[in-house]
């Protein structure tokens, strides 16, 4: 046993010193990867921890002195997945040296006994967690049950059998644990007479009343195995181990497995695997239904917005008794040197527009609100009124439209939009407005063509230039989008907004000083702001900063940790682009601000990695993954974390999450580089696990 660890571990250390570092990707294309305390915290542990944990192990294919009819063939590979999975840190989190394994030859009577009968009772204690699990023939001799071990004499059954009722007493009164699980894949090929199966199983069912004992079968059955399973397994232990992976994960959905979900998931599927002629079962009353058997922590359920936090807006004007309309009500009356305050607003962006009779209204235009902070808004009335009211009221109509989200709206806006402009060609708000409609339903070049319009009408139109910035940020346009930007900050130089975009698109082009320069003015006009932190974070990461990174990403998590009802609706520009990363989703599937905090999770993940703080680095990763569950680079990072961890502390049983994430990186997005160096790490994984 301690060979073949060594071995594993070489192999791993091989395969970390070949891996091909990943190459630079472009900044249209996807994450760079030149990847603890903060703001954030890790995956939690399950209420109550992990117990101190134990198992013995035992799988018996092939037997000494029974005949070649009565051979069986997966028990020794299904030892092994039961291995693989108690001593994952996603999946049992049994420490390597706690688990003992007896398989083929070394599962004497002898052996089986020592360390059932000897080790366990000497090493486990009140409160901790001791697991065994038998994989082979059981029978029954005279009335008394026997498990079967590799030197088994059927001529001797009482003297070479492990007698249930050793068991029993064993469990029952010399190991000093609070759970303890019997896991038992017995009975297989019909060796046994359909009698002798049920008066086993009636045994194995009754053994201790603290024990969670999930039997292969119940009365009148026998346990089958399948060439078919991943290469071969016994039904009920392959189902065991996918329930204990996280399949069996359900009810709820919270990344512990417990001994009732297994019971339920084992009994299902297993039922289901054989139509209904192998039933597993377990006696409910004989255990605590919530006894934790596995921790999942990237089966922790998706993260979800706290409740709200709300900003207000200060609204002032250059004239008196200008009506002021905040996402199209009307909430009071401005006069010079009398603002008007509006609190509680729901973070995000809202519609306002500064009327007075006889004048050219100020807006309609979009405005963020940010948390607990209050924001300023300046009307300026100016022109004399030549407005056709026609198109005002269908613009106003078609805001309304806008401002309740998803594509049935904003096609009903579209069209009111249209309608607005046609009626009047120099209409340069209906012309904005088109624009982010056409952008929210996706359709980028009939956007663009509108933001264009209205810059063209009104140059000065510092909203339509903002907007379209963002937009080209999303849709690859990095250069012009810059170009838009300067403009804004030409005529207004703390434009916050701006600022953070240009901090953004200086983050893409890989101006890494410059984008740090521009967010830190960003933040020193909105210090509660939160976007220009996450893209201050992200130049500092890539340009190896990672301490500092660490700081700015925590500071996003911390000022962006609220939930927006309007998230939906909101400008893209407002939250931030995602452009290059593959995260710019439609409303309806994922707002934006998961897929930023999920950013600033996977940023601190890498962060701690290349610090080689590998169990942080792989809760941070976890973390981001609990707002993202199909991130390629997430599962990327996190695979390589654990693989290094394995390499640094000797511990094979990290080996297996790491493959799982490399193979996950593989299914989500096989043709980017990640995946070509996963592949290559999955080979290398799998032969070091052969040799484990």
């Amino acid at each position: 046993m301690r060979i073949a660890f060594i071995c594993a571990a070489t192999v791993a250390c091989a395969l970390a010193q070949q891996q091909a570092p990943p190459k630079q990707p472009s900044a249209q294309q996807q994450r760079d990867l030149k990847i603890e305390k903060i703001g954030g915290e890790p995956a939690p542990l399950p209420k109550g921890g992990i117990p101190r944990s134990y198992a013995v192990i035992v799988g018996i294919s092939n037997y000494q002195k029974l005949p070649e009819k009565w051979q069986l063939q997966f028990p020794e590979r299904d030892a092994q997945s039961i291995y693989t999975i108690l001593i994952s840190p996603e999946g049992g989190n049994f420490k390597q040296e706690n688990v003992h394994v007896l398989t083929g030859a070394k599962a004497t009577l002898a052996a089986v006994r020592h360390e059932i009968g000897e080790w366990l009772p000497s090493v486990a204690k009140e409160g901790d967690r001791v697991l065994i699990y038998f994989a082979g023939h059981g029978l029954i001799y005279q009335g008394h049950g026997y498990l079967a071990p590799f030197d088994l004499d059927l001529n001797n059954i009482a003297a070479t059998g492990y007698p249930m009722d050793e068991l029993s007493v064993t469990i029952g009164s010399k190991i000093q644990a609070k759970s303890k699980i019997l896991l038992t894949d017995a009975c297989h090929s019909g060796a046994i007479s359909p009698t002798d199966t049920e008066a086993l199983n009636g045994k194995l069912a009754g053994l201790d009343k603290s024990l969670f004992s999930l039997t292969a079968s119940r009365a009148s059955e026998r346990s089958f195995e399948s060439p078919d399973l991943e290469g071969g397994h016994g039904i009920f232990t392959y189902y065991v181990v996918k329930g204990l992976e996280g399949e069996a994960d359900s009810s709820p959905r919270d990344g512990v497995v417990t001994a009732d979900e297994l019971s339920e998931y084992v009994h299902t599927q297993v039922r289901d695997a054989t139509k209904g002629q192998q039933n597993p079962t377990s006696d409910r009353t004989n255990y605590d239904p919530d006894m934790l058997l596995a921790f999942l922590p990237a089966n922790a359920p998706p993260a979800t917005a706290p409740d709200p936090k709300f900003g207000g807006l200060v609204f002032e004007s250059n004239m008196d008794d200008v009506e002021v309309f905040l996402d199209g009500k009307s909430v009071g009356t401005v006069s010079k040197g009398k603002p008007l305050s509006v609190p509680g607003l729901q973070p995000g962006a809202h519609t306002v527009k500064g009327v007075r009779m006889g004048y050219e209204p100020d807006g309609p235009r979009q405005q963020p609100v940010i948390p607990g902070e209050d924001s300023t808004v300046s009307f300026k009335i100016l022109i004399p009124r030549h407005r056709d009211k026609a198109a005002t009221d269908l613009l106003d109509k078609g805001i309304q439209y806008y401002q309740k989200g998803f594509e049935q709206n904003y096609k009903k806006a579209a069209d009111l939009f249209e309608q607005a402009f046609k009626m009047d060609p120099t209409y340069s708000q209906a012309a904005y407005y088109l624009g982010l409609t056409y952008n929210a339903l996706f359709e980028e070049d009939k956007a663009a063509e509108y933001y264009k319009k209205a810059i063209e009408i009104d140059p000065d139109y510092l909203e339509a230039r903002a907007d379209y910035a963002g937009m080209l940020l999303d849709t690859g346009g990095v250069d012009e989008a810059i170009r838009q930007i300067n403009t804004v900050l030409t005529r207004q130089p703390k434009h916050a907004v701006a600022l953070t975009m240009l901090a953004q698109a200086d983050r893409f082009k890989e101006l890494y000083p410059q984008s740090i320069e521009a967010a830190r003015q960003a933040i020193q006009i909105a210090p509660k702001s939160a976007e220009p932190h996450l893209w201050m974070a992200d130049s500092l990461r890539l340009s190896g900063q990672y301490p500092a990174a660490e700081t700015e990403y925590g500071a996003y998590l911390r000022l962006s940790d609220f939930n927006s009802k309007l998230a939906g609706q909101l400008n893209y520009y407002v939250l931030g682009s995602l452009i290059g990363l593959g995260k710019k989703k439609r409303a309806a599937e994922q707002d934006i601000w998961k897929d930023l905090r999920s950013l600033a999770y996977f940023g601190v993940c890498d962060c701690e990695r290349k610090l080689n703080n590998f169990d942080s680095a792989i809760g941070y990763c976890v973390k981001a993954l609990t707002y993202d569950d199909k991130d390629p680079y997430a599962h990327y990072a996190l695979a390589l974390s654990y693989l290094h961890k394995a390499v640094a502390g000797n511990e094979t049983g990290d080996l297996d999450p790491a493959l799982k994430h490399f193979e996950q990186v593989v299914a989500i997005n096989p043709d980017m580089d990640e995946a070509k160096y996963s592949k290559q790490n999955i080979a290398s994984i799998e032969k070091a696990l052969q040799v484990r």
